[in-house]
C-alpha cells in the first residue's frame, strides 16, 4: 500500500502526544473487549512501539486523509457510526477514509480486566448499547461465541482485493449480524453468506483469505504497533503537507467536523437531502440514531416516525433485544 510506508514515517512522531493521552489505557488490567464509556475507546493489549521517527511527508493530495483504526466486533465503533456516516455525506469529497483493521481480540488466551471466557462480555455489549442508543445484543456471547476476531479482519481485507465499495457493505453486513442477529462471524458459512449478500466472488474471498488478505492484516497490526494504536476507534486526520490531528475513541460528530476544518479551513460542507427516502438511498440500512443523526429528527421522535413509514410499507424494521434497525423495501 503506498501510504503504509508514508504513515510510518509521518506518525510515529504523535507517540509522545499519544503516551499523554493515552495514560488511561496503558493499565494492563484493561480488557481489549471493556470498552471505556467514557472515552469511548476498546483497548488492545499493550504492544512495543516502534520508536523511529522521521519527518511527514506525503504525496500532494486535496483530500484530507483519514486512517481508521477499527475491528469488525470493536463495540465503540460501532457506536461511532452515526457520526462517521454523516461525516462522510457531509464531506465525502474532502475526505478519504482509509480502514486499518487492528486485532481486537486475538484470542481466549488470557485473563485480563475480569474477563475470562466470552460469556463475561455479554452484559457489558448490553451496557454499550444503552450508551451509545445503537442496537447491540450481548447474548451472542452466551449463544455462539467469537473465539477470535482475527477471521472477520482478515475477511475484509480480502473484500479490498476485489472492491472498496463492496468490502465496506460487507465490513457493515458482518457489523450487523455479530451485532444484532448474534452470528458469529468467525465462522466461514456466516463470512460467506455477508460476501454473497453484498456481491462478492466468494470463491476469489476464500482463495484471498488464505493468502494475500493474511498478509495484508499482519501488515495492519505492524503499522498499528509502530503507530501506538491501543484502542479503537482510532482516527489519524492527515493533509497533503502532512499535518496531522488524531482522534481517540469515541466523539460527537462537532469533534470530527472541526478536527477537519482545523487541517482544511476552507473545506466546504455538503448540503444533505433529510428526505428519509434519500437517506435511505444514500445508505441501505439505518438504525434509529444513525436516522436521527443524519436527518436532524429529535431522537425522542425517530421510532415513531420510522414505525410510521413501517406501517405505510416504505420500510422493513427489523427489531433486535436492544433496538432496531430499518431498511427500505
Amino acid at each position: 500500500m503506498k501510504y503504509t510506508l508514508i504513515l510510518s514515517l509521518i506518525l510515529l512522531p504523535i507517540l509522545a502526544t499519544a503516551q499523554v493521552k493515552q495514560q488511561k489505557m496503558n493499565n494492563s488490567t484493561n480488557n481489549p473487549l471493556l470498552c471505556d464509556l467514557e472515552t469511548g475507546i476498546c483497548e488492545i493489549a499493550d504492544s512495543d512501539v516502534n520508536e523511529n521517527s522521521k519527518t511527514l511527508k506525503d504525496e500532494a493530495q486535496k483530500k484530507i486523509k483519514i486512517i481508521y483504526y477499527t475491528d469488525p466486533i470493536c463495540s465503540s465503533c460501532w457506536g461511532i457510526e452515526p457520526q462517521l456516516r454523516k461525516l462522510k455525506l457531509e464531506y465525502g469529497k474532502n475526505i478519504e477514509v482509509e480502514y486499518r483493521m487492528g486485532g481486537l481480540l486475538p484470542d481466549w488466551s488470557y485473563n485480563r480486566g475480569g474477563i475470562s471466557k466470552p460469556s463475561d462480555v455479554a452484559h457489558h455489549w448490553d451496557e454499550v448499547s444503552e450508551y451509545y442508543d445503537m442496537p447491540i445484543d450481548g447474548d451472542i456471547w452466551f449463544e455462539d461465541p467469537l473465539n477470535s476476531s482475527y477471521p472477520p479482519s482478515i475477511a475484509f481485507k480480502a473484500a479490498e482485493l476485489q472492491s472498496k465499495e463492496k468490502a465496506l457493505l460487507f465490513l457493515r453486513e458482518i457489523r450487523e449480524m455479530v451485532f444484532l442477529q448474534k452470528k458469529n462471524i468467525a465462522k466461514w458459512e456466516n463470512i460467506s453468506l455477508a460476501a454473497q449478500k453484498v456481491g462478492l466472488d466468494v470463491h476469489r474471498l476464500q482463495e484471498d483469505y488464505e493468502g494475500k488478505a493474511k498478509t495484508l492484516f499482519s501488515e495492519d497490526l505492524q503499522l498499528g504497533r509502530n503507530l501506538g494504536v491501543r484502542g479503537f476507534p482510532t482516527m489519524y486526520f492527515v493533509d497533503s503537507e502532512g499535518k496531522y490531528e488524531t482522534i481517540y475513541g469515541s466523539k460527537p460528530f462537532g469533534v470530527y467536523e472541526q478536527t477537519l476544518k482545523k487541517l482544511q479551513p476552507q473545506v466546504e460542507k455538503n448540503q444533505i437531502n433529510k428526505n428519509w427516502n434519500n437517506l435511505f438511498a444514500q445508505y441501505q440500512t439505518l438504525t434509529s440514531r444513525e436516522f436521527a443523526e443524519l436527518s436532524g429528527m429529535p431522537r425522542n421522535e425517530t421510532d415513531a416516525y420510522l414505525q410510521k413509514l413501517v406501517e405505510n410499507g416504505e420500510l422493513t424494521q427489523i427489531a433486535s433485544k436492544n433496538g432496531s434497525l430499518w431498511k427500505k423495501k
